[in-house]
């Protein structure tokens, strides 16, 4: 199959084209550069890189389209938009690929069947028991009674801590130093416990998208009742959902403001509520693809480390919108792990060549992928979240590396 001559209109198969891709006309103006195959962190692990797999889409080769596992290994990471001439959103096309894929029948990862009965039954991703959502916070002493505060506008913040950070006891210390952060700069703050459902991000990646409806009307509804002035996330899918896509489910607006931890920690910095002691540290910043490229955040998490007395701040090669994905997004990490720990090892490694001693993200998923692969490599460099570096700062100023 050749790779590099353009399709004329006359050679494309447009009717397959137009049931896959609502909007098939900007993806007939793909000129198969392949700037999207260059830049996919998952591109040499796929059958088809994504030049590819568009060619076999527009040639009609329905046989390779269903067999292919490309757009089930795409990271949903949207490095391929920032680089396209053409200005076509791939990370649409995969999803409407998982669309069809669902609705054709077609074999599907193992795992997404379980993923959407565990949303569905329990609302959370683990299939735990929803009331457990609270429990990253039993080893905070004491545990803080504003957690369980469900009165109305009673809380200046609505803490949304996410499935990961709720659930993963790797990343429980990303709620708890958000938390303890939070208790120091004097805010009030609330969350909805048990009453917090997942916000349906990883069904949404998943080609699942009309089922999202019915947990955005519920945390919708639940936050409104307690009237906050902000709602927080320390999880950068959550804040991409809520700030992007649950918007569409509440027409008269949310009622408060949607912020990611990173964008309040900064707040309570630049007001004074907070003070960063000196850390003798060397570090770099990992950008979470739902948070730089997908919303739009790069300056806020580098003003807080670069307000840290003390801290020597290195970039990596690939930053900002030009960043390297961990291989957490899109749901890969669910079905195909192989493919993420492939991907998080190469960041690392671009991590490990500035010389930093710690790697700190704004992303709880960001966080258990590269420290599963510091582990693996056994590159020794502490991995960190932006709340848990606020709280080293602001707990001891003590001097680490």
């Amino acid at each position: 199959m050749a790779k590099h001559r353009v399709l004329s209109l006359d050679e494309m198969d447009r009717e397959l084209i137009k049931q896959i891709e609502p909007d098939w006309r900007k993806m007939i103006t793909c000129i198969e550069c392949g700037s999207c195959s260059a830049s996919c962190p998952a591109g040499e692990l796929m059958d088809y890189a994504p030049r590819e797999l568009w060619r076999v889409m527009r040639l009609g080769m329905r046989d390779e389209l269903i067999n292919s596992r490309t757009f089930w290994l795409c990271t949903q990471c949207d490095a391929c938009t920032v680089r396209c001439p053409r200005g076509i959103i791939t990370r649409e096309t995969m999803l409407n690929l998982r669309r069809w894929g669902i609705a054709e029948g077609l074999e599907l990862p193992a795992v997404l069947p379980q993923l959407r009965e565990s949303v569905e039954m329990t609302h959370n991703i683990l299939g735990e028991d929803n009331d457990t959502r609270l429990i990253w916070s039993e080893n905070l002493e004491p545990v803080p009674e504003q957690l369980t505060d469900t009165r109305r506008g009673r809380a200046e913040v609505l803490l949304y801590a996410g499935c990961v950070g709720a659930m993963y006891p790797m990343a429980y210390s990303i709620p708890q130093s958000f938390v303890q952060t939070l208790e120091q700069a004097g805010v009030t703050y609330a969350s909805l416990a048990g009453e917090e459902w997942c916000c349906g991000y990883p069904l949404y990646g998943a080609g699942l998208g009309e089922e999202v409806a019915e947990l955005a009307q519920h945390n919708i509804e639940r936050a409104m009742e307690l009237e906050p002035q902000y709602l927080v996330a320390t999880c950068p899918s959550c804040y991409h959902t809520w700030k992007h896509i649950y918007p569409q489910n509440s027409p008269d607006g949310l009622g408060f403001e949607v912020l990611h931890a990173s964008e309040l920690l900064a707040k309570l910095v630049e007001e004074g509520r907070i003070k960063l002691n000196e850390l003798d540290w060397v570090v770099t910043y990992h950008d979470p693809c739902d948070l730089g490229r997908k919303s739009g955040v790069y300056d806020v998490p580098r003003l807080i480390i670069n307000g840290i007395p003390g801290i020597t701040f290195k970039e990596m090669q690939n930053n900002r919108e030009n960043a390297l994905c961990c291989g957490g997004g899109g749901d890969v990490a669910m079905w195909e792990a192989d493919v993420t720990e492939d991907i998080a090892e190469r960041r690392m490694q671009q991590a490990k060549a500035t010389g930093a001693t710690a790697i700190i993200s704004a992303c709880q998923q960001c966080k258990r992928t590269l420290l599963q692969a510091a582990r693996k490599t056994k590159t020794r460099m502490r991995v960190l979240d932006v709340t848990e570096l606020v709280w080293q700062a602001m707990e001891k100023g003590e001097v680490v590396g």
